[in-house]
This record gives C-alpha cells, sequence and structure tokens, in this order.
C-alpha cells in the first residue's frame, strides 16, 4: 500500500479574498496531476473572468446560476463577463442547479425538505464551496461538458468569489454516488453557515 501526503491550503475565513490565491492552487494542481477539464462556479463572471484567463487551453466550464435563481427572470452574469469567458476560450454553462430546482420550490411552497436538499446540507458540512464544487461538477457531467471517466478540478465558494478547490471524479446525476472527492485542493477552515 503506498502512502502520500499532500498539501492542502485552508483559509482563516471563507470569501472573495482567497479568490485569486485558490485559483493559482488549482491551475498548480491541474499542471502537476495533468488534467485538463476545469469548473469553476461565478455568479456575476468576476471569478470566471479570472479562470478563463488563468485556464487558456484548458476545457474551462464556467456554471452561471440560472435566470430566476435569486429573482424571477433575472441572470446575474453580466453581459461584458460573458463575452470576456468566451472570448477566452471557456464555456459557460447556465441551468437549474443540481441541489436545488424544483426541490426549492416545494420547500417554498410546502415547507418540507427533500432528500437532494439533505445532501447539499450535509456537504456543506465541510463548507458552501465544497458543496457547490460538487453540485456544478454534477451539473457540467450533465452538460455532457466534462468527462466522468477523468479528474477534473472543481472550483466554488462561499458567496462571491471562490475559496474551495477539489480533485473529483465526476458522476452524473443520476448516479450521483459514483462521485468521488479525490483531493482536497483549499478551503476555508471556518463554516459558514448558509
Amino acid at each position: 500500500m503506498v502512502s502520500k501526503i499532500g498539501k492542502i491550503v485552508y483559509f482563516d475565513a471563507p470569501g472573495p479574498q482567497n479568490t485569486d490565491e485558490v485559483l493559482r492552487l488549482a491551475k498548480e494542481r491541474a499542471d502537476e496531476l495533468g488534467i485538463k477539464d476545469v469548473v469553476v462556479a461565478s455568479t456575476t463572471g468576476e471569478t470566471g473572468v479570472k479562470a478563463s484567463e488563468l485556464f487558456k487551453g484548458f476545457n474551462l466550464i464556467v456554471v452561471s446560476h440560472a435566470v430566476g435563481h435569486v429573482s424571477p427572470g433575472v441572470q446575474e452574469m453580466l453581459e461584458k463577463n460573458k463575452e470576456i469567458i468566451l472570448a477566452n476560450g471557456a464555456k459557460l454553462l447556465t441551468c437549474i442547479m443540481a441541489f436545488t430546482g424544483i426541490e426549492r420550490a416545494v420547500k417554498k411552497t410546502f415547507g418540507t425538505t427533500l432528500p437532494v436538499e439533505l445532501i447539499s446540507s450535509a456537504l456543506k458540512l465541510f463548507g458552501n464551496g465544497t458543496e457547490a464544487c460538487v453540485e456544478i461538477a454534477v451539473m457540467a457531467a450533465d452538460a455532457g461538458l466534462i468527462p466522468i471517466d477523468k479528474e477534473v478540478i472543481a472550483i466554488a465558494g462561499t458567496g462571491k468569489g471562490a475559496d474551495t478547490a477539489l480533485v473529483v471524479k465526476p458522476a452524473n446525476s443520476t448516479y450521483f454516488f459514483d462521485f468521488n472527492i479525490m483531493e482536497i485542493i483549499a478551503k476555508p477552515r471556518v463554516v459558514k453557515k448558509a
């Protein structure tokens, strides 16, 4: 049996102040492992723009919130950022969030929690960024934009910016429990409750 000691960076607090360092660490680890598929969460597109500049030549998927995620009919991704992300060669995925969607409507309407929300809450024990990394990797896998048979880097955060990066072996949502978190590259030590 072979054991390996790896480096994990723990931030003192979650939040966007960690974005540049998370992206740098994720790029460094992607290069070390030969990973060419990267998925990153970006609400307004600011993190997506930074990632699209750093990960040029990679299969970079920038995942944004669906239209109406916060307010009916509203898209949070800024058009200028979308244009830069696409011009830098990244792909943009805008769709319903894997861990919310219709279950959120059931909760709002009937005041009950369903299994997918329980999974989401359990992942948030490791931080909102960890939950978002898993969610966006599933979404990108379901869209056919990343492989499910190779390791992928997933980057997300708590609110705005990025504070978490993982090496994952994704799965489609239908086979969610085949998902594997291989490595933690970086995450906050403090978990901010959403």
